[in-house]
């Protein structure tokens, strides 16, 4: 990479102030803010780095440490190295440790945990490879003279097998990298030499793919092997070099790559100043294809068992979740909302009654993560799907009717090409762009606060300069279209007024510079806007002012101010009644008001625990709010809460994977399917059930918005029968497009509801009323096959097969003996004049 491509300025990274010298230190492999470092003044601290963070700090008073690393399935347990021996401690119990292995003969150089963490490898500066089993023995269960040189040396066990690499110095001070059997290391399986130098080897491996890389203390190389249990046993896959010289390497996690782009690997490479990323592809066509062959399961963030179980003799492999779980980058997820009520409490509409896709509290304690309450996730926004995506559409079971639901991007002529200036940095409350059933809205990145609208129905490739927009002086914040009037939408800006805007039938001809109302109330900027389900011109505003203001849009006037909040709102949503507003906010609450009777929350609940971000939206015909957000790990999380127990917290959860953004869900309440994606592949959907095919079995559609294009997507149920209207899957639909009452008539105290109507065609049979099919035999009884045939029986079959394939052809001419033959005035003739041009059809 180029110097353009440094992510971080160590000048201005954070930093920890400790008492002594850092000799070594490691991440956990279950929680990322949590970093154990060993130093010079003989402790270990393993601590969370964010501020206020517990600090414990342990004392093996063997001397100096050297070597610290977690256990790679077990919670708080850590391998800890002195001058000459190696201890194991338990975070919880600070007191002393759980054992200390027999000392070896020499400075202590490299400690490794076998994947499964049953074994602990080391080796020493006496040039001895060492193997402890410390649950069943203190002393090594394997020994060996593995190395030539007592220069330093580093050990890393190769996947979950009985294979082990070292890298080290040969008698010739040539640097080394030896693949060994752990039950047999009298000698080397096989090694590679990687010329003389005086800097150590630092090897990084990666167990799913079996790539290791070698970088050499101020070398300005890294190289790449790919390893394998069988000859030949290193195979090098690449020399890199770098711009500086390197004095350490790190392997980023699986969840932070790129699996769209086929990013099988990612090191860090720390320089003198910089950080530098340096990244590993395999070249494939990459786009929305999930190259399942590049990415087997991977390992889970969940520790198996604790310090004290293990101890104890527990073996409980590392829990391994889903893939889509973990490569989401491009990925829309679908999920089917399922809930277990209690018996006396009858099904929700829409809703199984099925085991529940998301883990409730109660079961998060369990020392493992069983698929079926880690995740919700349907088949996603994959053409083809991968065993992983299997996996993930099984979690729904046999009761869900949407555990194949595809996404699949339309056809190119309804794409809108050559998009430019594309505005990337629009607030985390807003959606990225919006559309209706006729038009969509784009923001750009040009001075002004300007929007583009497209019209949907003229789609193609869009002109270089010269597109007209809507100026809305100030940077755009959120904005809206109007469910119930196409050409209304309504902009929420910096300054923080909305502004309200009338695209003109047939869309924008010119550049919009006044705006048809402006509504002014807030005292600061306005994060997001939200129109009433029901009521025509009722809109809901949320600032940083922390209030959320009502608006009739008719009058112009703010008609209700909602208070209570402590800290930025996050998002809000209207219940499908519009009798309810619920809103998520930074200060950990979920409230639920009820505008018109309190302008202060009616329930209150724990929301999210991160603070980076959060949705909420309605499901299960208003009975339940589900929350999108982060965990206090950073990690993407699904939250669901019971609206008639709101203080009661969520009662079921869901991780997803780790990213930034917050993930975008968009609920279909015909279905109870929601549809998440985030801003790193924004999604819009205009859900209007009569414009989707139903011959296609289509129960969404939206648009996909990228940097240069705008796409159609179109979410499908895959089923046999198509000609046949599938009742099941379409019920009765609200018609939410019109609306059922004025502002003026809710704000009275007036409620609404939408009339519902069939999406059935009227030359189409519901499947439900449709004939059985009747099994027919595909092969003939083995009586047919079995019965002896005389010569002269054979001859005759021969014949009759022959004399109707011959048949066959006069009945059915080729393609290429058909022609249509034009004369000289247009008009067709079977029998064409000599001279005139013959048009051959052609197969396609």
């Amino acid at each position: 990479p180029s110097l353009s491509d440094l992510i971080t300025d160590l000048s201005s990274s954070l930093s920890f102030s400790l008492s002594d010298l850092i000799t070594d230190l490691d991440f956990s492999p279950f929680d990322d803010n949590l970093l154990a470092t060993c130093s010079a003044d003989e402790t270990v601290r393993p601590s969370s780095h964010l501020p206020g963070g517990a600090e414990v700090t342990l004392c093996p008073g063997e001397g100096r440490l050297e070597l610290v690393a977690f256990h790679p399935t077990s919670s708080g347990l850590l391998a800890v190295g002195s001058t000459k021996t190696a201890q194991l401690w338990d975070t919880r119990r600070q007191q002393s440790p759980l054992a200390a292995l027999e000392p070896h003969g020499d400075q202590l150089q490299s400690l490794s945990w076998k994947q499964d963490g049953s074994l602990l490898a080391s080796s020493c500066k006496d040039k001895k490879l060492r193997v402890f089993d410390p649950r069943a023995q203190l002393t090594p269960v394997q020994s060996a003279q593995g190395l030539q040189s007592n220069k330093d040396s580093r050990i890393l066990w190769v996947k979950d097998s009985d294979h082990i690499l070292t890298t080290g110095f040969d008698q010739m001070r040539g640097r080394e990298v030896r693949l060994w059997d752990s039950r047999k290391m009298g000698s080397s399986l096989g090694s590679a030499n990687l010329g003389t130098s005086n800097g150590t080897l630092m090897p990084l491996f990666d167990p799913d793919s079996g790539l290791l890389t070698v970088s050499g203390m101020g070398d300005s190389v890294i190289d790449c092997f790919e390893v394998s249990a069988t000859e030949p046993f290193l195979s090098q896959v690449s020399h890199c070099l770098t711009e500086a010289p390197t004095r350490g390497v790190a392997m980023v996690p699986k969840l932070a790559l790129d699996v769209l782009s086929c990013e099988v690997m990612r090191v860090l490479q720390l320089t003198d100043s910089f950080i530098v990323p340096i990244n590993y592809h395999v070249p494939r066509k990459s786009g929305q294809e999930f190259h399942a062959d590049l990415y087997p399961d991977t390992l889970g963030r969940t520790a198996a068992m604790s310090a004290a179980e293990w101890w104890k003799g527990v073996y409980w492999p590392y829990t391994t979740p889903p893939r889509a779980l973990l490569f989401n980058y491009m990925i829309v997820y679908c999920i089917c909302i399922n809930v277990v009520l209690p018996l006396q409490e009858a099904p929700v509409r829409g809703c199984s009654t099925s085991s529940s896709p998301l883990s409730s509290p109660s079961s998060s304690a369990a020392p493992s993560r069983s698929p079926s309450s880690t995740s919700g996730l349907s088949s996603g926004f994959l053409p083809s799907p991968s065993q992983s995506a299997k996996a993930i559409s099984s979690m729904l079971g046999p009761s869900s009717k949407f555990r194949h639901l595809q996404g699949a991007v339309l056809h190119r002529d309804t794409h809108f090409t050559n998009l430019k200036g594309l505005n990337l940095t629009t607030p985390g409350e807003c959606d990225g762009f919006c559309t209706n059933r006729h038009r969509v809205a784009v923001p750009l990145a040009t001075a002004g606060g300007q929007i583009a609208i497209f019209e949907l129905s003229q789609a193609g490739k869009l002109a270089d300069t010269g597109l007209p927009t809507i100026q809305n002086s100030v940077n755009v914040a959120d904005f809206s279209w109007d469910p119930f009037n196409s050409h209304r939408l309504v902009v929420a800006g910096d300054d923080a007024k909305i502004r309200v805007w009338q695209v003109p039938e047939g869309g924008l001809t010119e550049t919009l510079t006044e705006p048809e109302t402006i509504l002014q109330g807030h005292t600061e900027k306005i994060y997001s806007v939200k129109f009433h389900p029901l009521a025509s011109g009722l809109l809901a505003s949320s600032s940083y002012d922390q209030t959320v203001r009502l608006w009739n849009l008719e009058s112009g006037d703010e008609v209700k101010a909602l208070r209570g909040h402590q800290d930025q709102i996050f998002g809000m949503a209207w219940s499908p009644d519009g009798k309810l507003l619920a809103t998520v906010c930074k200060d950990g609450k979920l409230r639920i008001y009820d505008p018109r009777k309190s302008a202060e929350p009616v329930q209150e609940g724990a929301g999210p625990e991160g603070h980076r971000g959060a949705r909420v939206v309605w499901v299960c015909d208003g009975k339940y709010l589900m929350v999108s957000g982060f965990d206090s790990r950073s990690e993407r999380t699904l939250y669901l809460h019971s609206v008639e127990s709101l203080s009661s917290g969520a009662i079921a959860s869901a991780p997803t994977d780790v990213s930034p953004s917050t993930l975008i869900p968009f609920y279909d309440p015909d279905t109870s399917v929601v549809i998440l994606t985030g801003k790193t592949c924004r999604i819009s959907l205009h859900e209007l059930p009569t414009e989707c095919v139903v011959q296609e079995v289509e129960v969404a559609r939206g648009l996909r918005l990228s940097k240069t294009s705008i796409e159609p997507v179109a979410f499908r149920v895959p089923r046999v029968r198509k000609e046949f209207f599938q009742d099941d899957v379409y019920p009765d639909t609200a018609v939410w497009w019109e609306s059922s009452l004025t502002a003026s008539a809710w704000l009275a105290g007036s409620d609404g509801k939408h009339q519902s109507i069939s999406l059935k065609p009227k030359d189409m049979t519901p499947v439900s009323e449709a004939p059985k099919e009747v099994q027919v035999r595909k092969y003939l009884p083995s009586s047919h096959y079995l019965e002896e045939k005389t010569d002269e029986q054979k001859k005759d079959e021969l014949l009759s097969a022959m004399i109707g394939k011959l048949g066959n052809m006069e009945d059915n001419p080729l393609p290429q003996d058909v022609c249509c033959l034009a004369d000289q005035s247009g008009s067709s003739s079977s029998q064409g004049p000599v001279g005139l041009k013959r048009v051959i059809p052609v197969c396609h």
